[in-house]
């Protein structure tokens, strides 16, 4: 989820379209803290792994 989330930014970035930095920025964002969270051992979602 990161590594689409920095490639739907740096498309919106170079095409100037704010929808796609905006939708690329927030699924980043998530995805880092989906990381974090189950790097620490927290389920997320009721699962323990996002795989």
């Amino acid at each position: 989820m990161i590594v689409l989330g920095v490639i739907i930014l740096v498309i919106g970035l170079i095409a100037g379209i704010s929808v796609l930095t905006t939708i690329g920025a927030v699924l980043a964002v998530a995805g880092v803290v989906l990381a974090i969270l189950g790097g620490t051992g927290r389920k997320v979602g009721g699962r323990a792994h996002w795989f």
